[in-house]
């Protein structure tokens, strides 16, 4: 036996959320039903809000990635001892 629940939702999120269920073959419902299956079964409810990128962050992530481009990185390492090592010349 089916019911049905009514749910508020940011417009944006919904059409988002359609788009990845369709993605993979699902209707928005079947993801839904599915996820709460998944809180049934494992008793478990998990979330994930990825964090937003700061300013700084990028800059330092931007720099990080012109350094690789360049090839100006750091030699391997076998073990944390030798890096620690290195660290002390």
């Amino acid at each position: 036996m089916n019911t049905v629940i009514s749910v508020k939702i940011d417009k944006r999120v919904k059409a988002s959320a359609q788009e990845v269920a369709r993605s993979v073959g699902l209707t928005l419902s079947t993801l839904v039903n599915a996820y709460l299956r998944q809180v049934v079964a494992t008793r478990r409810i998990e979330l994930y809000a990825p964090e937003q990128m700061t300013p700084k962050l990028e800059k330092m992530i931007a720099r990080v990635e012109r350094s690789i481009a360049s090839g100006r990185v750091s030699k391997k390492f076998t073990s944390a001892a030798a890096f620690l090592s290195d660290l002390k010349k």
